[in-house]
């Protein structure tokens, strides 16, 4: 009834199109245990759920009741969730290759942040902005370099990555440039991404200290101390018996560390900080049956 099956006297949620279609499995206790324990681990932090990991109106009402907000790549994925009802300034729109139609409706309907990968797209978010008189917050994707997946990262001189702007190459800090230039852009910090299914946080210290030196470049250039950094998602889960994924806790800790490090080498604030947990969340939680 409504979408919610009990087995065995566990109450599941089972989403389905249509007939002939597959239906999704999702255990609530479980998904809501998870975003809780991320939300709990990273306090003080913003934690996005990764909608594309997986995403319909149920399960983005779950994640934000358990103090979660969303981070969604086209204007499908916001269409969902504004249709769940969520506080879209708890929103942010990704992609790399997002359309004139797609950044209107992120303007018009008022999502908390747009992450922008092109200079192309820093130009034509800035002339819709103006024309629609809307000032939105945004940051920079930067690529830092490092590779990370399961238990090995690669750390390397230059970025090879297609998404996003190049620390090494020097387009990251132009991009900071143009997007401080633009009067209808309020730009609020950098993201960075490093790879998926990452079992530990040891990739994550070379990619911070290079986009924590970055904003402390731009910082020392600009006089303009950026408030805000978002170090993506891509934790990972147990598919076999043989991966051993991290907890958020230990995570948090690990994570914690390494920018209080850093920013105290490079004697700069803490920004305020996010992550991306997506399939750590929905993975474990569901099945397609």
């Amino acid at each position: 009834e409504n979408g919610v099956l009990t087995v065995a006297g566990l109450s599941v949620t089972v989403i389905a199109d249509q007939v002939g279609t597959p239906a999704y499995v999702v255990d609530e206790a479980d998904l809501r245990a998870r975003a809780r324990a991320f939300a709990q681990a990273f306090d003080g932090w913003d934690v996005y759920y990764a909608a594309k990991s997986f995403l319909c109106t149920t399960v983005a009402r779950w994640v934000a009741e358990e103090g979660l907000g969303i981070d969604v790549c086209t204007g499908g994925e916001l269409t969902v969730v504004q249709r769940a009802g969520i506080d879209l300034r708890r929103v942010g729109l990704h992609g790399n290759n997002k359309s004139v139609e797609e950044l209107t409706y992120a303007l018009t309907a008022g999502v908390g942040r747009i992450i922008l990968d092109s200079f192309d797209e820093i130009n034509r978010l800035s002339a819709l902005a103006e024309r629609l008189q809307i000032r939105p917050r945004v940051m920079i994707r930067a690529t830092t370099g490092v590779e990370a997946h399961t238990h090995e990262y690669i750390a390397t001189a230059h970025e090879d990555q297609k998404f996003g702007f190049s620390i090494a190459g020097g387009s990251a800090a132009a991009a900071l440039l143009a997007c401080q230039q633009q009067p209808w852009l309020d730009l609020i910090g950098i993201h960075s991404h490093i790879g998926s299914q990452i079992f530990d946080a040891e990739g994550f210290e070379v990619a911070a200290r290079r986009t924590l030196r970055l904003q402390a470049d731009f910082a020392t250039q600009t006089g303009i101390e950026l408030g805000e950094m978002d170090l993506g998602g891509g934790f990972g889960i147990a598919y076999t018996s043989a991966d051993t994924p991290s907890t958020p806790a230990a995570l948090s800790e690990d994570l914690r560390g390494i920018i209080d490090h850093e920013c105290s080498a490079l004697g700069i604030a803490v920004p305020h900080l996010s992550i991306e947990p997506g399939r750590a969340i929905s993975g474990p939680s569901t099945f397609a049956l």
